[in-house]
């Protein structure tokens, strides 16, 4: 631990599964039920062909027209999204790109067909994105700010769980994969030390 560089340079990619996506994919597979009908996911379909059942709809938002993408549009843009199309809307570590998140979650919203849910993550820490600029990467958000950011288009509806513990928040920065560690040591939260936070809200 005594290092001023990390083991992966890819968040743990190389190693195994990111310690963040262990959670994400545990959040995603509780509430797979949600994932139905008519299903946008951000970047690619990975986890709505990963968690789906019945999927009358797969489309794929992102800012920029590339393969794979169906619909071209941005968050903190709604006058460029379509209104109230979808049942489920799959929004992980998105968030923190988005340069005025309450646009972005009212953007959300939007897109969401009444009684539409959607499940979204977002970080409490992590290394910059320099994949993607670190000139795009702007937040990160306490469970409290989640909770008080996804209440401002949703109301009571919805669900905020925060995980980690100090080691897991180490390994994460560190670039560890969740298979380096123990099934105790992944499932003990620790609130003072988030790693990650989990959001299901309906509209």
């Amino acid at each position: 631990m005594r290092r001023t560089t990390p083991l992966s340079a890819h968040w743990g990619f190389d190693r195994g599964t990111p310690v963040d996506r262990f959670f994400i994919e545990r959040f995603l597979e509780r509430h797979s039920g949600d994932v139905t009908g008519r299903v946008l996911e951000v970047g690619d379909d990975r986890y709505t062909r990963r968690y789906g059942h019945d999927v009358t709809v797969s489309d794929v938002l992102d800012v920029d027209t590339r393969p794979g993408v169906t619909v071209v549009g941005d968050l903190g843009a709604p006058e460029t999204l379509p209104d109230g199309q979808y049942d489920c809307l799959i929004l992980t570590q998105t968030l923190q790109y988005i340069f005025d998140p309450e646009a972005g979650v009212a953007s959300v919203a939007r897109l969401l067909a009444p009684g539409g849910v959607v499940l979204a993550t977002v970080p409490t820490l992590g290394r910059m994105d320099e994949t993607g600029g670190v000139e795009r990467d702007f937040w990160r958000f306490t469970p409290t700010s989640a909770q008080r950011l996804f209440e401002g288009a949703f109301g009571d509806r919805l669900e905020v769980e925060a995980h980690g513990n100090v080691l897991l928040a180490s390994a994460f920065l560190f670039g560890l994969a969740a298979e380096e560690l123990k099934e105790r040591e992944l499932v003990e939260n620790d609130p003072l030390f988030p790693l990650i936070v989990t959001i299901r809200a309906r509209r």
